[in-house]
């Protein structure tokens, strides 16, 4: 294949994605997954190699490549099966987020695998929207290890049931896992459809030359940056269990078109949910990579390939079974991009911003009353990090998350829940030559007794700027007016006011600055 058609074979593996997130969008019932579009899609080869994926959650995606390889070979797929799991030790990253994963057979060859993972606001943990303040992943709900959900195309009702029943709303979940089933199906259809037309021998001859063309778009990438050693630290704010400044560190070494990226010196593992397993890390390094690549880059396991992790046991970034690890993929995925970015200052400061909100903003919410079951959860967008070509943009998600904020009139027609306001945080975000985009103002009140859960970060440590630039200022928490810690779980009353303000991004270079255009 010439550029051109990589370039039309690509366009057509990420429109089975794009296909995948379709359906599953239209076919979820919880408003995280149809309104909030918390969920990813992906396409792989025989081997468990990336070979596409929708512009969807990067969290996801990056962790999914880095753990497939392991899964499928795990076991002798069959045609029609699809694999249920959310295991972070096992390939997961936390335990909302369910991945199905489907093998694609063509005339009894397995040729590759369809692959969605979706965030369900319930998964069986006792604090509602199963984000809960945890000391082990056993607290944070139902743990599922890689298992059979539909086997040669017949759906296992045992397993489903059980997964079902130790919800709280089985007819929210049941319709959640109908829809990632859907959404595999039509992927698997998708890719047969394309072998047919193709042929078998160029189907797979073009997924060589798509990783082939990736792995040398990423070394052409990686090869203009400087070669050095390039090094960054920054703290976590705590781990809502009475750890404070937790402290994380990176090197990052480039040598012509390879790149090594070491954390050694970070934290331990903690007591409380801020750790990470490895795949959520890998994640966040390819994405900090990927954005330095040409766009015309294809999301393959090639592109990926010229950069090499160390990461140490058991420290906060590759923890161990039972670590709960809720936040680590929300916050501490945030933080990672912040500290791959502060350390890439150093040797690109044309090309890498300041520091985005460099936190999720995690609001679960819900009651386990008699009268009335209900999950919900949600991540609020906060200010974007200036650089030196543009100021940052207002009230976005950033970096590891893609996802919206529930619209108010989803919300508050779905839930005992008002939002009493909903604007931009203004003059939040960092001063300089290029302003830090603002962050949000969203407040809640309660119109029912409800449980409160808040994991948040930056709310001690402000999000710094670049090139002489000043922090954006850091979020705040507060129930009727009075603050709240950063991490935290509260009942409330009706009529309660819950306010999240989040953090701006950092601006970039100082005022009348001539090196900064």
């Amino acid at each position: 294949m010439d550029a051109i058609q990589i370039s039309l074979f690509s366009s057509k593996m990420s429109a089975v994605c794009d296909e995948m997130g379709a359906v599953l969008r239209r076919a979820a019932f919880s408003p995280n997954i149809r309104d909030r579009l918390d969920f990813s899609c992906a396409v792989f080869d025989a081997a468990g190699e990336l070979c596409a994926q929708a512009a969807h959650i990067p969290v996801h995606l990056g962790s999914m490549a880095y753990a497939m390889v392991d899964l499928v070979k795990s076991r002798d797929w069959q045609p029609g099966d699809m694999l249920v799991l959310n295991d972070p030790f096992r390939g997961g990253t936390h335990l909302p987020d369910v991945t199905l994963i489907a093998p694609v057979f063509v005339r009894e060859q397995c040729l590759g695998f369809v692959v969605n993972r979706a965030h369900h606001a319930d998964i069986g943990a006792e604090s509602p929207g199963s984000m809960p303040i945890a000391g082990t992943l056993d607290e944070e709900g139902l743990r599922i290890t890689p298992t059979l959900l539909v086997e040669k195309a017949e759906i296992c009702a045992t397993l489903l049931e059980q997964i079902i029943g130790c919800t709280h709303n089985a007819s929210i979940t049941r319709g959640d896992f109908s829809a990632q089933i859907s959404a595999n199906r039509i992927g698997v259809r998708r890719i047969m459809e394309l072998v047919e037309t193709m042929g078998t021998a160029a189907y797979l001859s073009g997924l060589q030359e798509l990783n082939d063309y990736g792995e040398r778009m990423a070394r052409q990438a990686l090869e203009r940056l400087p070669d050095g050693c390039y090094r960054f630290a920054d703290c976590m704010d705590d781990d809502g269990m009475g750890t404070l400044n937790i402290h994380l560190c990176v090197e990052v070494n480039i040598e012509g078109s390879t790149v090594e990226v070491d954390f050694s010196g970070t934290a331990e593992q903690v007591a409380g949910n801020i750790n990470c397993p490895a795949p959520v890390v890998a994640a966040a390094v390819f994405y900090v990579f990927r954005c330095l690549m040409d766009e015309r880059t294809p999301a393959c396991a090639g592109s990926f390939r010229p950069i090499c992790l160390q990461i140490p046991r058991r420290c906060l970034l590759n923890a161990d079974y039972p670590a709960a690890v809720a936040a680590g993929n929300v916050e501490t995925s945030s933080r990672v991009v912040d500290l791959l970015l502060g350390a890439l200052a150093r040797a690109v400061p044309d090309l890498i911003p300041a520091a985005s909100q460099g936190t999720m903003n995690n609001v679960a919410i819900g009651s386990r009353a008699d009268d009335g079951k209900w999950d919900y959860y949600e991540t609020i967008g906060g200010g974007m990090g200036a650089g030196r070509h543009g100021g940052g943009l207002d009230a976005v998600q950033t970096h590891m998350t893609n996802t919206l904020n529930t619209p108010v009139e989803v919300l508050e027609t779905t839930f005992p829940l008002r939002i009493c306001r909903y604007q931009i945080r203004r003059n939040s975000g960092g001063k300089g030559r290029r302003r830090g985009g603002s962050g949000l103002l969203r407040e809640y009140q309660f119109l029912s007794p409800a449980r409160a859960t808040l994991i948040t970060e930056r709310r001690e440590r402000a999000p710094w700027g670049l090139a002489g630039g000043r922090d954006g200022k850091p979020g705040r928490n507060e129930l009727n007016g009075v603050g709240l810690a950063a991490k935290t779980a509260v009942d409330v009353a009706a009529g309660d006011r819950l306010l999240i303000a989040t953090p701006g991004g950092g601006g970039f270079g100082r005022r009348g600055d001539e090196g900064v255009e």
